[in-house]
């Protein structure tokens, strides 16, 4: 094995789905995209990173909810395209041509163009590490969408798509205590 850079290591650690966290701050709706997220514990409890260096952020703090969207792979340029401008000179649902749809829960919009989206609720906000903790509300899945490959990025400008599922089932129930 060859050393790398260390400030290089976190390519080789992706983190979940690249995704679209929406917002509405009672005057506008934004969308911008995270990269660093996670599920926490087996719950519909989330973790992200972003701080104020994001136009969405205050919007966050102030209304303590949002939408995470799941994009997937045929999305990989808006994406992008979303990441790369910011939501206080740029109409983001306008620009890229995204559907907003009305959630049960909270004022940020769904975006109808996802795979599936998550209404939530902020939790706690971790400046230290610029994490935000979300708690699910609602779900909802596309099931009748082809496309259902997501994106993770590498961070350094490139992205592993999904690929095929393999299912172990069978071995790992094999392994749970009764009950699980």
């Amino acid at each position: 094995m060859e050393e790398m850079q260390l400030d290089k290591a976190f390519t080789l650690m992706e983190p979940g789905p690249v995704v679209l966290v929406t917002t509405n701050d009672g005057t506008k709706a934004n969308a911008m995209t995270i990269s660093w997220t996670m599920v926490v514990d087996f719950s519909p409890q989330f973790a992200m990173t972003t701080g104020p260096w994001n136009y969405s952020f205050a919007a966050l703090r102030k209304t303590k909810e949002c939408v995470i969207a799941i994009p997937t792979v045929d999305l990989l340029d808006t994406v992008v395209g979303i990441g790369t401008c910011s939501g206080a000179d740029t109409d983001k649902f306008q620009k890229f041509k995204l559907t907003p749809v009305r959630g049960k829960n909270v004022q940020a919009p769904l975006i109808q163009e996802c795979l599936a989206n998550i209404e939530c609720q902020v939790l706690d906000i971790i400046t230290k590490h610029n994490i935000i903790v979300l708690a699910g509300l609602a779900a909802y899945l596309d099931a009748e969408r082809k496309e259902k490959r997501t994106v993770h990025a590498v961070g350094d400008g490139t992205f592993i798509v999904d690929g095929r599922k393999l299912s172990r089932r069978r071995m790992m129930r094999a392994k749970l205590p009764a009950g699980v």
